[in-house]
Protein backbone atom coordinates (compact mmCIF):
# COMPACT_ATOMS: atom_id res chain seq x y z
CA UNK A 1 0.00 0.00 0.00
CA UNK A 2 1.26 3.46 -0.96
CA UNK A 3 -0.16 5.62 1.84
CA UNK A 4 -0.58 5.34 5.58
CA UNK A 5 -3.03 7.14 7.82
CA UNK A 6 -1.92 7.26 11.46
CA UNK A 7 -4.84 7.74 13.84
CA UNK A 8 -3.94 9.00 17.32
CA UNK A 9 -6.19 9.33 20.34
CA UNK A 10 -5.91 12.45 22.53
CA UNK A 11 -3.34 12.36 25.31
CA UNK A 12 -4.72 10.56 28.34
CA UNK A 13 -7.65 9.06 26.39
CA UNK A 14 -6.51 5.73 24.90
CA UNK A 15 -9.94 4.65 23.69
CA UNK A 16 -9.62 3.93 19.99
CA UNK A 17 -11.56 0.77 19.19
CA UNK A 18 -11.52 -1.57 16.21
CA UNK A 19 -15.23 -0.92 15.79
CA UNK A 20 -14.74 2.82 15.48
CA UNK A 21 -11.77 2.34 13.16
CA UNK A 22 -13.78 -0.01 10.98
CA UNK A 23 -16.30 2.79 10.50
CA UNK A 24 -13.47 4.87 9.10
CA UNK A 25 -12.56 2.06 6.70
CA UNK A 26 -16.17 1.76 5.53
CA UNK A 27 -16.23 5.49 4.85
CA UNK A 28 -12.96 5.23 2.93
CA UNK A 29 -14.45 2.44 0.84
CA UNK A 30 -17.36 4.68 -0.10
CA UNK A 31 -14.77 7.17 -1.38
CA UNK A 32 -13.22 4.44 -3.54
CA UNK A 33 -10.22 3.95 -1.27
CA UNK A 34 -9.01 0.40 -0.62
CA UNK A 35 -7.54 0.01 2.87
CA UNK A 36 -6.11 -2.71 5.08
CA UNK A 37 -7.10 -3.63 8.61
CA UNK A 38 -5.76 -1.25 11.29
CA UNK A 39 -2.41 -2.14 12.82
CA UNK A 40 -1.93 -1.09 16.44
CA UNK A 41 1.09 1.04 17.27
CA UNK A 42 -0.19 1.47 20.81
CA UNK A 43 -3.37 -0.42 21.59
CA UNK A 44 -6.26 1.95 22.07
CA UNK A 45 -4.04 4.98 21.52
CA UNK A 46 -2.55 4.91 18.02
CA UNK A 47 -2.82 2.82 14.87
CA UNK A 48 -1.89 2.74 11.20
CA UNK A 49 -4.34 2.23 8.36
CA UNK A 50 -2.62 1.48 5.06
CA UNK A 51 -4.43 2.40 1.86
CA UNK A 52 -3.81 2.47 -1.86
CA UNK A 53 -4.40 6.03 -3.10
CA UNK A 54 -5.93 9.38 -2.32
CA UNK A 55 -9.44 10.01 -3.65
CA UNK A 56 -9.43 11.79 -7.01
CA UNK A 57 -11.00 14.93 -5.57
CA UNK A 58 -8.58 15.18 -2.64
CA UNK A 59 -5.88 17.78 -3.19
CA UNK A 60 -3.29 16.56 -0.65
CA UNK A 61 -2.54 14.02 2.08
CA UNK A 62 -3.08 16.79 4.63
CA UNK A 63 -6.56 17.49 3.30
CA UNK A 64 -7.42 13.78 3.36
CA UNK A 65 -6.31 13.61 7.02
CA UNK A 66 -9.06 16.09 7.81
CA UNK A 67 -11.59 13.97 5.94
CA UNK A 68 -10.61 10.89 7.95
CA UNK A 69 -10.73 12.77 11.26
CA UNK A 70 -14.29 13.84 10.51
CA UNK A 71 -15.37 10.20 10.20
CA UNK A 72 -14.39 9.44 13.79
CA UNK A 73 -17.13 10.41 16.22
CA UNK A 74 -16.41 9.45 19.89
CA UNK A 75 -14.01 12.35 20.41
CA UNK A 76 -11.54 14.50 18.43
CA UNK A 77 -8.49 12.66 17.12
CA UNK A 78 -5.27 13.54 15.35
CA UNK A 79 -4.72 12.02 11.91
CA UNK A 80 -1.57 12.12 9.80
CA UNK A 81 -1.58 10.97 6.18
CA UNK A 82 1.65 10.46 4.28
CA UNK A 83 3.50 8.15 1.94
CA UNK A 84 4.30 4.91 3.74
CA UNK A 85 7.82 4.72 2.34
CA UNK A 86 10.45 6.79 4.16
CA UNK A 87 8.24 7.90 7.03
CA UNK A 88 10.90 7.35 9.72
CA UNK A 89 13.12 10.42 9.79
CA UNK A 90 16.84 10.78 10.54
CA UNK A 91 16.91 14.42 11.65
CA UNK A 92 14.62 16.14 14.15
CA UNK A 93 14.60 19.93 14.24
CA UNK A 94 12.38 21.23 17.05
CA UNK A 95 11.33 24.70 18.11
CA UNK A 96 11.64 25.22 21.87
CA UNK A 97 9.09 27.66 23.31
CA UNK A 98 5.52 26.26 23.41
CA UNK A 99 6.76 23.19 21.51
CA UNK A 100 9.41 21.34 23.52
CA UNK A 101 8.70 23.37 26.66
CA UNK A 102 5.28 24.55 27.81
CA UNK A 103 6.22 28.20 28.26
CA UNK A 104 7.49 31.22 26.33
CA UNK A 105 10.75 32.03 28.11
CA UNK A 106 10.64 35.70 27.21
CA UNK A 107 7.17 36.07 28.69
CA UNK A 108 8.35 34.46 31.93
CA UNK A 109 11.33 36.80 32.13
CA UNK A 110 8.96 39.70 31.56
CA UNK A 111 6.93 38.59 34.57
CA UNK A 112 9.94 39.24 36.79
CA UNK A 113 10.32 42.65 35.17
CA UNK A 114 6.66 43.48 35.78
CA UNK A 115 5.80 43.70 32.06
CA UNK A 116 4.46 40.22 31.29
CA UNK A 117 1.07 41.33 29.99
CA UNK A 118 2.65 43.76 27.55
CA UNK A 119 5.31 41.31 26.36
CA UNK A 120 2.94 38.33 26.12
CA UNK A 121 0.60 40.34 23.89
CA UNK A 122 3.46 41.06 21.49
CA UNK A 123 4.55 37.41 21.62
CA UNK A 124 1.06 36.20 20.71
CA UNK A 125 0.81 38.56 17.75
CA UNK A 126 4.29 37.58 16.57
CA UNK A 127 3.60 33.85 16.71
CA UNK A 128 0.32 34.42 14.85
CA UNK A 129 2.26 36.12 12.05
CA UNK A 130 0.85 39.60 12.67
CA UNK A 131 4.25 41.12 13.51
CA UNK A 132 7.70 40.60 12.02
CA UNK A 133 9.86 38.54 14.37
CA UNK A 134 13.07 40.59 14.53
CA UNK A 135 11.59 44.00 15.49
CA UNK A 136 9.12 42.32 17.83
CA UNK A 137 11.96 40.51 19.58
CA UNK A 138 13.91 43.75 19.92
CA UNK A 139 10.85 45.51 21.39
CA UNK A 140 10.19 42.77 23.93
CA UNK A 141 13.82 42.39 25.01
CA UNK A 142 14.07 46.17 25.33
CA UNK A 143 11.44 46.00 28.07
CA UNK A 144 13.76 43.74 30.09
CA UNK A 145 16.50 46.35 30.37
CA UNK A 146 18.01 46.39 33.86
CA UNK A 147 16.77 42.94 34.85
CA UNK A 148 19.34 41.08 36.97
CA UNK A 149 20.89 38.16 35.11
CA UNK A 150 20.22 35.84 38.09
CA UNK A 151 16.56 35.92 37.03
CA UNK A 152 17.44 33.75 34.03
CA UNK A 153 18.30 30.80 36.26
CA UNK A 154 15.26 31.44 38.44
CA UNK A 155 13.01 31.26 35.39
CA UNK A 156 14.58 28.00 34.29
CA UNK A 157 14.37 26.46 37.75
CA UNK A 158 10.93 27.74 38.76
CA UNK A 159 8.94 28.19 35.57
CA UNK A 160 10.15 25.91 32.78
CA UNK A 161 8.42 22.55 32.29
CA UNK A 162 8.85 20.12 29.44
CA UNK A 163 6.02 19.39 27.06
CA UNK A 164 4.51 15.91 27.63
CA UNK A 165 6.22 13.46 25.31
CA UNK A 166 9.27 15.67 24.69
CA UNK A 167 11.68 13.40 26.55
CA UNK A 168 10.32 10.33 24.79
CA UNK A 169 10.50 11.98 21.36
CA UNK A 170 14.16 12.90 21.69
CA UNK A 171 15.28 9.69 23.40
CA UNK A 172 13.51 7.40 20.96
CA UNK A 173 14.72 9.10 17.81
CA UNK A 174 18.28 9.22 19.14
CA UNK A 175 18.12 5.54 20.09
CA UNK A 176 17.27 4.76 16.48
CA UNK A 177 20.12 6.80 15.04
CA UNK A 178 18.50 10.17 14.37
CA UNK A 179 20.20 13.52 14.99
CA UNK A 180 18.16 15.78 17.28
CA UNK A 181 18.43 19.57 17.20
CA UNK A 182 16.76 22.30 19.25
CA UNK A 183 16.42 25.70 17.57
CA UNK A 184 14.77 28.78 19.02
CA UNK A 185 14.15 32.44 18.49
CA UNK A 186 14.51 32.51 22.26
CA UNK A 187 17.76 32.47 24.13
CA UNK A 188 20.81 30.24 24.36
CA UNK A 189 20.68 30.40 28.15
CA UNK A 190 17.54 28.27 27.92
CA UNK A 191 18.22 26.25 24.75
CA UNK A 192 21.49 24.95 26.20
CA UNK A 193 19.84 23.85 29.43
CA UNK A 194 16.76 22.34 27.81
CA UNK A 195 18.91 20.54 25.26
CA UNK A 196 21.14 19.11 27.99
CA UNK A 197 18.18 18.01 30.12
CA UNK A 198 16.42 16.23 27.24
CA UNK A 199 19.47 14.94 25.38
CA UNK A 200 19.36 16.97 22.16
CA UNK A 201 22.53 16.64 20.11
CA UNK A 202 22.67 20.34 19.18
CA UNK A 203 20.98 23.64 19.98
CA UNK A 204 20.85 27.19 18.65
CA UNK A 205 19.23 30.36 19.90
CA UNK A 206 19.71 34.08 20.42
CA UNK A 207 22.04 35.53 23.05
CA UNK A 208 20.88 38.17 25.47
CA UNK A 209 23.37 41.02 25.91
CA UNK A 210 24.47 41.26 29.54
CA UNK A 211 26.75 43.91 31.04
CA UNK A 212 27.70 44.18 34.70
CA UNK A 213 25.33 41.41 35.70
CA UNK A 214 22.19 42.99 34.21
CA UNK A 215 20.36 42.71 30.89
CA UNK A 216 21.06 45.68 28.60
CA UNK A 217 17.77 45.31 26.74
CA UNK A 218 19.56 44.06 23.63
CA UNK A 219 20.34 40.84 21.78
CA UNK A 220 23.71 39.98 20.30
CA UNK A 221 23.76 39.97 16.49
CA UNK A 222 22.84 38.20 14.33
CA UNK A 223 19.25 37.58 15.43
CA UNK A 224 18.03 34.05 14.89
CA UNK A 225 14.63 34.35 13.24
CA UNK A 226 12.58 32.55 10.60
CA UNK A 227 15.30 32.38 7.92
CA UNK A 228 17.96 31.41 10.45
CA UNK A 229 15.84 28.43 11.49
CA UNK A 230 15.71 27.33 7.87
CA UNK A 231 19.49 27.71 7.67
CA UNK A 232 19.86 25.59 10.80
CA UNK A 233 17.81 22.87 9.13
CA UNK A 234 20.02 22.99 6.05
CA UNK A 235 23.24 23.07 8.07
CA UNK A 236 22.43 20.06 10.25
CA UNK A 237 20.92 18.19 7.30
CA UNK A 238 24.02 18.73 5.17
CA UNK A 239 26.40 17.93 8.04
CA UNK A 240 24.53 14.65 8.55
CA UNK A 241 24.57 14.01 4.76
CA UNK A 242 20.82 13.57 4.62
CA UNK A 243 18.25 14.21 1.93
CA UNK A 244 15.49 16.78 2.55
CA UNK A 245 12.84 14.06 2.83
CA UNK A 246 14.75 12.46 5.73
CA UNK A 247 14.08 15.43 8.01
CA UNK A 248 11.29 16.31 10.44
CA UNK A 249 10.66 19.81 11.79
CA UNK A 250 8.12 20.74 14.45
CA UNK A 251 6.98 24.09 15.80
CA UNK A 252 3.98 26.16 16.83
CA UNK A 253 4.28 29.69 15.41
CA UNK A 254 4.92 31.87 12.40
CA UNK A 255 8.64 31.94 13.15
CA UNK A 256 8.74 28.20 12.32
CA UNK A 257 6.97 28.54 8.98
CA UNK A 258 9.95 28.36 6.62
CA UNK A 259 11.66 25.40 8.26
CA UNK A 260 8.33 23.53 8.44
CA UNK A 261 7.79 24.00 4.70
CA UNK A 262 11.29 22.83 3.81
CA UNK A 263 11.42 19.73 6.03
CA UNK A 264 10.58 16.31 4.69
CA UNK A 265 7.77 16.23 7.24
CA UNK A 266 6.62 19.54 8.72
CA UNK A 267 4.55 19.24 11.88
CA UNK A 268 2.43 21.96 13.47
CA UNK A 269 2.11 21.18 17.17
CA UNK A 270 -0.79 22.84 19.03
CA UNK A 271 -0.01 25.62 16.62
CA UNK A 272 -1.20 29.03 15.51
CA UNK A 273 -3.38 29.01 12.40
CA UNK A 274 -0.70 30.41 10.09
CA UNK A 275 1.56 27.43 10.78
CA UNK A 276 -1.18 24.82 10.99
CA UNK A 277 -2.34 25.66 7.48
CA UNK A 278 1.15 25.21 6.02
CA UNK A 279 2.24 22.01 7.78
CA UNK A 280 2.11 18.47 6.42
CA UNK A 281 0.72 17.22 9.73
CA UNK A 282 -1.18 19.03 12.46
CA UNK A 283 -1.17 17.64 16.02
CA UNK A 284 -3.86 19.33 18.07
CA UNK A 285 -5.03 16.87 20.73
CA UNK A 286 -2.09 14.57 21.46
CA UNK A 287 1.30 15.04 23.12
CA UNK A 288 4.68 14.88 21.40
CA UNK A 289 4.74 11.07 21.32
CA UNK A 290 2.35 11.56 18.40
CA UNK A 291 5.41 12.44 16.31
CA UNK A 292 6.78 8.98 17.03
CA UNK A 293 3.57 7.24 16.04
CA UNK A 294 3.49 9.31 12.85
CA UNK A 295 6.89 7.81 12.01
CA UNK A 296 5.64 4.28 12.69
CA UNK A 297 7.21 3.70 16.09
CA UNK A 298 5.28 1.37 18.37
CA UNK A 299 4.68 1.83 22.09
CA UNK A 300 7.22 -0.92 22.78
CA UNK A 301 9.90 1.06 20.92
CA UNK A 302 9.37 4.34 22.76
CA UNK A 303 12.10 5.23 25.25
CA UNK A 304 12.20 7.79 28.00
CA UNK A 305 15.97 8.20 28.24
Amino acid sequence: MTYVATVISPSGAPDLTLESLDRIRVALGLLGVTSQKPVWLAEGAACDILFDALPNDCESPRAFAGVIANYYTPHPIDVAVQLNKGRRKKLLLADMDSTIIEQECLDELADFAGVKRQVAAITARTMAGELEFEPALAERVGLLKGLDETVLQRVFDERITFMPGARELVATMKAHGAVTCLVSGGFTFFTSRVAAALGFNFNRGNTLTIRGGVLTGGVDAPILGREAKLQALRDWRDTSKLQPDETLAVGDGANDLTMIKQAGLGVAYHAHKILAQAADVEITHSDLTALLYVQGYTAAQIRRA
